[in-house]
């Protein structure tokens, strides 16, 4: 057999392998993937951090840069223990509500309350996607209204205020669509708290009553 046979067209010498992965890449190449490397490991570092500084306890750093790290965090990254320590959550609240609706008629009724919190939960149970407004708008803004307001249901400044613009919001467009026939005229809210009863094996005993905490009528 000819010695030349397998040599390629020409004479010329095949090149070397190319080496894999990033050691492959030009020298240009190479450099920007470096940076682009080095970008994203920045961006998650920063983020880790300013994850951290909100979930610690309050310290020098997260006081003096508080703002910085809020307008990072929210509202997509926060993050809270309420599951963990020190208390977790012991209680299932259902947030309620009614209105007084004007008929075609003239005849003024008040509707019976209607379960928010259940009809969330329904929408969601058993479901691959479940909408995340189903999951946490409803819940996310009693918390807001709560933390705003003191027990008397009177707002801490204008935080109150707007927590009770959005929830108010939130009721009525969620009791509008089953009240065709008819103007909504005002609306009240109010919220049933019962404990999670222990389990069988335990020997805590548990009030399992449910309580309600009732909110003024709210005028449209």
């Amino acid at each position: 057999m000819d010695s030349n046979e397998h040599e390629p067209a020409g004479g010329a010498a095949p090149s070397p392998p190319r080496a894999p992965g990033i050691a492959g890449l030009s020298t240009p190449y190479r450099v920007v993937t470096a940076l682009a490397l080095g970008v994203v490991a920045v961006a998650a570092c920063t983020h880790l951090a300013f994850v951290f500084l909100h979930v610690a306890p309050s310290n020098t750093v997260s006081r003096q840069h508080a703002k910085t790290i809020d307008s990072w965090i929210y509202p997509e990254f926060e993050q809270n223990w309420k599951l963990f320590a020190p208390n977790p959550l012991q209680q299932n609240i259902a947030v309620e509500a009614r209105a007084d609706v004007r008929g075609e008629d003239g005849e003024l009724v008040t509707i019976p309350w209607r379960d928010l919190s259940a009809e969330d939960g329904e929408a969601i149970r058993h479901s691959l996607l479940p909408s995340h407004t189903r999951q946490n708008e409803l819940r996310r803004a009693w918390d807001f209204f709560t933390g705003s307001h003191d027990e008397d249901n009177k707002p801490n400044g204008e935080r109150g205020q707007l927590s009770e613009e959005y929830l108010r919001r939130i009721a009525v467009n969620r009791l509008a669509p089953g009240l065709r026939e008819g103007t909504i005229l005002r609306i009240q809210l109010r919220s049933a708290t019962t404990a999670v009863p222990a389990p069988k094996w335990s020997t805590e005993t548990t009030d399992t009553q449910t309580y309600y905490r009732e909110l003024p009528w709210w005028t449209l």
